[in-house]
């Protein structure tokens, strides 16, 4: 059976189009939201509270206990790493957008911390955290 030209590309297309569908919805089939074990939910509705944490401290590693915590509280982190230089004698709670209330669960969920209120919306997180000496990780470090 021999097909012209133009209907021998059509065909072609179609194949083409058939196997990126079927790659597709076989990607979509195998994907995984959470890891068991590793991965946190990401809170969602109006209570949720988006933040990056940052280590003040000259303690390494300390970002990524203290969002580890946050997100155990059910408070989602967008963001952790370093603050800069190290020097912050305390843990500062900034406020960027949305209620006091905010901040205040954050410093509840870490158990210490000073609330200040810095507004600034292009930072695209609610609350910042710079983790002083005076955090203490949870003894394991793990979720």
């Amino acid at each position: 059976m021999e097909f012209s030209p133009g209907k021998r590309r059509g065909l072609i297309a179609g194949g083409v189009l058939c196997a990126i569908l079927l790659l597709y919805l076989l990607a979509q089939a195998f994907r995984h939201d959470r890891v068991e074990g590793h991965a946190f939910d990401i809170p969602s509705g109006k209570d949720r509270i988006q933040t990056e944490v940052l280590n003040g401290s000259r303690k390494s590693g300390l970002a990524r206990l203290g969002a580890r915590r946050l997100r155990r509280q059910g408070i989602d982190v967008v963001f952790f790493g370093n603050a800069g230089p190290p020097g912050v004698d305390t843990t500062r709670i900034v406020l960027r957008r949305g209620a006091e209330n905010q901040a205040e669960r954050v410093r509840g969920a870490l158990g210490v911390g000073v609330i200040r209120i810095e507004r600034d919306t292009l930072r695209r997180v609610d609350v910042t955290v710079i983790l002083g000496p005076d955090f203490q990780p949870d003894e394991d470090g793990r979720p």
